[in-house]
């Protein structure tokens, strides 16, 4: 049993930039912003737990790249703590017959989780802290957190990819034909944009990219060598007592500059068949895949394709929830879910080889999640795109894009709506002041 100490905060931010500055000299931290207090981040005040939570500093630590859930099974059982971390897309390879042969650059784990020292909650301005330590301790520890991160720093990276634009249109126009052919019905394809031999500071990037997403599922992890920085409008999965929520998003359009065009291009969304029938598609494959551990008749859409405005695009999310029974294990509801329809497509199954076959990267961390598990089995997890990835070991950075294709979908728009999802990452990283 955790002791609980309740401290003054000056603000959400506040304390998030004192915690990326001492993540500098740790090994294992985990900071999950919900971006409550900022205009144009808000999911409905229901769907979000808490402003901010954080696990600093590592007590046990879970790694596995093979009997993945036999181990996290035994990790939580036999700890029944806090926990933060990770699943990678990997993790697919444990759940279907699937393997992962592309490319891999940032050597992620297929879980990753860590028991931290210290649990930092903040929510409506108040900090709690959970910790084994006495009061003294802890309070030696809020009074370590001193400084600020720097905002407004210096990036200048290039990022490449390793296909064009011209093999980019090739592809989707190939998909499309397996899609005709009545494979897939929906498929997710991605492409990774990197850079090599580059040094960064993770934490500066992270602080002044979240300025600029302000995001509900905003998370900056930090595993030994592997930098997680995650903009995710995304909500994967979330446990809370008996009941499941998952929102997966499917349909993307861009802000306008003011409130009319906004208000158009909102209307645009709306009525995009495309994006309707991708975001339904994905919908029913979110209750089919809930109702393999859920009580019977308890699968409820409460939300279809409802319009969302975040910082820089207009996205349609659908929520959809259902109960479970007290003896489901936490594991036995990731193997039902994972990996998240959005990120796939529909059949997963034979999305999933589709993607193994025309991808040139391994996914690994991208098109998975961040989340944290509470002592009782309650846990959030989010999706991880719009994200930056990077192995601080041989410094390489990974940015991950994609979406959703169906026949419907146009080669030029696709490629367009990717370059729109990662404009204030790309921007940023190039030191462009004006990235909104």
């Amino acid at each position: 049993m955790r002791n609980e100490y309740n401290f003054k905060i000056d603000s959400t931010s506040e304390i998030i930039s004192k915690l990326l500055s001492i993540s500098k000299e740790k090994n294992h931290i985990a900071i999950l912003h919900s971006n409550k207090q900022k205009k144009n981040a808000q999911l409905p005040p229901e769907y979000i737990k808490y402003d901010m939570i954080a696990g600093v500093d590592a007590l046990k630590v879970l790694k596995a790249k093979d009997k993945s859930f036999i181990k996290f099974n035994s990790f939580f059982n036999s700890n029944k703590d806090w926990m933060f971390g990770y699943m990678s897309y990997d993790l697919k390879n444990e759940i279907e017959d699937l393997l992962s042969e592309n490319k891999d650059n940032i050597f992620a784990d297929h879980i990753s989780f860590f028991i931290p020292k210290y649990v930092l909650l903040v929510k409506q301005g108040k900090l709690k802290v959970l910790t084994h330590s006495s009061k003294k301790i802890c309070t030696k520890f809020i009074k370590s957190l001193n400084n600020h991160i720097k905002k407004d720093s210096e990036f200048n990276i290039e990022l490449k990819t390793n296909e064009t634009r011209s093999q980019y249109l090739n592809k989707i126009r190939d998909i499309k034909k397996y899609i005709k052919k009545g494979e897939v019905y929906e498929m997710n394809y991605c492409q990774e944009f990197y850079a090599k031999n580059i040094e960064i500071y993770p934490e500066e990037l992270y602080y002044n990219l979240n300025d600029k997403m302000l995001t509900p599922f905003s998370s900056f992890v930090k595993i030994n060598e592997h930098c997680i920085l995650s903009f995710s409008p995304e909500r994967f999965l979330k446990k809370q007592n008996k009941t499941l929520l998952s929102q997966p998003i499917k349909g993307t359009i861009k802000r306008g500059i003011n409130s009319k065009q906004d208000k158009i291009l909102i209307n645009t969304l709306k009525g995009s068949k495309k994006d309707i029938i991708e975001n339904i598609m994905i919908t029913d494959l979110v209750r089919n895949d809930l109702s393999k551990i859920s009580l019977s008749k308890s699968v409820e859409v409460d939300e279809l394709c409802k319009i969302y405005s975040f910082e820089n695009v207009h996205q349609m999310i659908s929520t959809i929830k259902s109960k479970i029974s007290t003896d489901i294990s936490l594991s036995d509801i990731i193997i039902a879910a994972f990996p998240m329809g959005s990120m796939t497509g529909a059949p997963k199954l034979r999305a999933m080889e589709l993607i193994e076959y025309f991808e040139t990267f391994r996914r690994g961390i991208y098109s998975g999640s961040i989340g944290y598990i509470t002592p009782f089995g309650d846990f959030d997890f989010n999706v991880v795109i719009r994200s930056i990835i990077y192995n601080k070991l041989n410094k390489y950075l990974s940015v991950g894009v994609g979406g959703a294709i169906t026949h419907l979908s146009n080669p030029e728009a696709e490629y367009e709506e990717c370059l729109l999802k990662i404009k204030p990452i790309i921007q940023t990283l190039k030191n462009k002041k004006n990235a909104r």
